[in-house]
């Protein structure tokens, strides 16, 4: 059967208000847990078509956080953390910001983020 495909569980959360943003960043904060931000709109068509990338580095890095956050949605959110284009991929780490990419570029933030988490597996060694 064609139409019968498994869809595979999305480990990406979306954020729809600016407190289920301070929840889930200050949870993530206190346990340590990196978190991968993806800055989206949906009548941004390179950020919807990075939402793949996106799920699929979820599923690759389980230790991490990826949150998803629609700047028309959330605007506060996206005021706050200054984001002026979409995409925008944020890591962060402690509550800081470690690292930012602006734009739809797959190869540089599998880049980024396997050395973000390569850095936060050391990072709670020491």
């Amino acid at each position: 059967m064609a139409g019968n495909q498994q869809l595979k569980e999305s480990r990406v959360v979306k954020v729809d208000s600016e407190e289920s943003w301070d929840l889930f960043f200050s949870q993530a904060t206190n346990q340590g847990c990196p978190v991968v931000v993806h800055f989206t709109a949906a009548w941004c068509i390179p950020s919807v078509a990075m939402t793949a990338v996106f799920e699929d580095l979820a599923l690759n890095y389980q230790d991490m956080l990826f949150l998803v956050v629609d700047v028309d949605e959330v605007k506060e959110v996206a005021s706050k953390l200054e984001i002026k284009a979409m995409p925008t991929f944020l890591l962060m780490r402690e509550g800081a910001q470690v690292d930012k990419l602006v734009g739809a570029n797959p190869d540089e933030i599998r880049k980024r983020t396997e050395a973000f988490i390569r850095s936060s597996r050391s990072h709670k060694m020491t």
